[in-house]
């Protein structure tokens, strides 16, 4: 088994050839940037004098979020996709990096109960049964084939990418799909979940959790010294302080402000942030706006849910924080010039596309969260759910390769410049 020396552990990682340099940042897109800015401005200033200052930080929040993961192309899909596929796992090293970052910051806030708004924070869990693993699996057969995550689709969506906009009708039509035969999978097997600080206090769950994450670092290390894989390709780039603005961040930048942020979600409302569910709610509106009742469904009468969905969508927290990060994508990607609109998808991409968001959709709700809601917010919680739920997704990813094949999508190889 290859080994690596402890003053190696922190050298860049081995991979067939040298990353290669960042191309120079195109123009700026001026009409896109200013749409999306007064967008953002107008939606913001509503929302703070309608509902409040609650939902009006929470839109802020997620236009940071937005901004974060479009300069940082922070990506869940294509880090398992590298890693499976030709080892590199420059993107999971940097999952470790905020999932460790944010389970810091959930230990602090929890731990000591600190909350804005009157909100009371509360970690994230979940029961271990069927529902998690059939959804974590559909899940990650689907963001392959959908192209992007829960994340990924939305800011891939702001920043103008058509063939993800179908990936989102497909994620929303999925999460209908679910909640109109929730009475079907209402039921499954599962044992109550587990959250460590419960056991072993705030402390020690912390621990236990950077332990786990530096042994996974230390792993896909070992992994990419025996693979040798391409580099990860660099997206062009703005040079010196326009970087923040008109730039390619960094992996690790982008992690850390994404976890920054959302702590910043967590002490606002007292919830980790999350994504899916507003897709449901979405969905629910527009079969009521068409004139159907999906409110006489089981799953919208449950309290919380028919809470939910007789609520104003911009009062809700996940609604808020996706729609904030469409917008950030938007203003960001197009500040860097690389907003635009695609044309020409081939039918076969269509396809995947749509099938993809309706095995996420399907998949996030059996599971109760998705790459954000279980993985990230799970994991940064103490919960086994949200552990079980990334080794799970890492296998259907496995499987989801293997599907992109059958729409004529690519995947990276050995002999790639770069993956």
């Amino acid at each position: 088994m290859t080994t690596l020396a402890p003053s190696r552990l922190l050298s860049p990682a081995v991979t067939a050839s040298p990353p290669p340099d960042a191309e120079p940042a195109p123009p700026v897109r001026r009409v896109p940037l200013l749409v999306a800015s007064l967008i953002s401005v107008a939606l913001t200033t509503y929302v703070w004098a309608r509902h409040g200052a609650k939902p009006g930080v929470l839109l802020l929040l997620g236009l940071g979020l937005g901004l974060a993961l479009f300069h940082s192309r922070f990506g869940f899909t294509s880090a398992w996709r590298q890693l499976v596929a030709v080892g590199n796992g420059t993107g999971l090293r940097a999952h470790a990096l905020l999932l460790g970052t944010t389970a810091t910051l959930f230990a602090l806030i929890i731990g000591t109960g600190t909350g804005l708004f009157g909100s009371v924070p509360a970690p994230s869990s979940g029961d271990l049964g069927v529902g998690v693993v059939a959804g974590a699996f559909l899940f990650g057969v689907g963001m392959q084939l959908g192209g992007a995550c829960a994340s990924g689709t939305l800011f891939a969506v702001g920043s103008g990418q058509s063939a993800v906009l179908l990936t989102l009708g497909g994620f929303v039509a999925g999460s209908v799909l679910y909640t109109w035969q929730y009475d079907l999978v209402d039921d499954l097997p599962a044992v109550p979940g587990v959250v460590l600080a419960d056991h072993i206090g705030w402390f020690g769950s912390w621990a236990v959790t950077i332990a786990a994450l530096a042994g996974i670092v230390a792993l896909t290390r070992v992994v990419q010294a025996r693979r040798n894989p391409p580099p990860v390709g660099a997206p062009p780039t703005a040079r010196g302080a326009l970087r923040i603005v008109r730039g390619s961040w960094p992996l690790a930048a982008g992690a850390v402000a994404l976890a920054v942020l959302g702590a910043g979600v967590l002490l606002v409302s007292g919830g980790a942030w999350g994504i899916t569910s507003a897709f449901a709610l979405w969905g629910a509106r527009i079969l009521q706006a068409v004139g159907l009742h999906p409110e006489h469904w089981t799953y919208w009468q449950e309290a919380r849910n028919a809470k939910m969905l007789a609520g104003p969508v911009l009062a809700d927290k996940n609604s808020l924080t996706d729609i904030g990060i469409i917008l950030g994508a938007a203003v960001a990607s197009a500040a860097a010039g690389a907003w635009t609109l695609h044309r020409g998808l081939p039918w076969r991409t269509a396809v995947a596309s749509v099938l993809g968001g309706v095995l996420m959709g399907v998949g996030a709700r059996l599971a109760g969260g998705c790459n954000i809601g279980a993985y990230l917010a799970g994991i940064a919680s103490g919960s086994l759910h949200g552990w079980l739920w990334g080794v799970v997704a890492l296998g259907g990813t496995w499987v989801g390769l293997r599907a992109r094949t059958l729409f004529s999508l690519p995947n990276p190889t050995p002999r790639d410049s770069v993956c």
